[in-house]
């Protein structure tokens, strides 16, 4: 069995467990709001992850997925776009634990985050990733991401650009 949902309090040894299976990743883990290292507590952390809905620059949702007693991956979804998103960081950012990648979790993954995207009125979502992320790119194009214009980034990297139509 498996879901795609918030985490509350209840969930924090399922939330340690998938945080320590990034291993040396835990730095960079995606998305970043979920790296635990920059709260003072999974307490904090919940609390935040909350706040963010209703009271942040972008209102965003993170969402887990989680199969069996596992969370394999996890999702921040931007309930619309600024500037900066519009370049570089679209409308979700989404990772997937090192030990069940290349399984089709990511594909799975996007595809239940932009149904969360469309139940919030959103019509068309911009998904980005970093051009030499080849696996990435294949996920966005298996939910039928159409590629757009690049943005060249001031720090030399260029960040490929795609646009997936929501159907409910």
């Amino acid at each position: 069995m498996s879901e795609f949902r918030r985490l509350t309090i209840a969930d924090k040894d399922l939330f340690n467990e998938y945080f320590n299976a990034w291993g040396k990743e835990k730095d960079s883990i995606v998305p970043t709001v979920t790296n635990m290292n920059q709260y003072l507590s999974f307490e904090q952390f919940i609390q935040i992850l909350g706040e963010r809905e209703t009271s942040y620059e972008v209102l965003n949702t993170t969402l887990f997925y989680i199969e069996g007693n596992k969370i394999i991956g996890s999702s921040n979804i931007r309930h619309y776009l600024n500037d900066f998103l519009i370049n570089t960081g679209g409308h979700i950012g989404c990772g997937v634990r090192p030990d069940k990648r290349g399984q089709g979790y990511a594909t799975v993954i996007l595809a239940q985050s932009l149904k969360f995207l469309s139940s919030l009125g959103v019509e068309r979502a911009l998904i980005t990733c970093d051009e030499e992320n080849i696996a990435s790119r294949q996920v966005i194009l298996n939910n039928g991401g159409v590629q757009d214009i690049s943005y060249n980034r001031e720090d030399g990297n260029i960040t490929n650009r795609f646009w997936i139509d929501i159907n409910d």
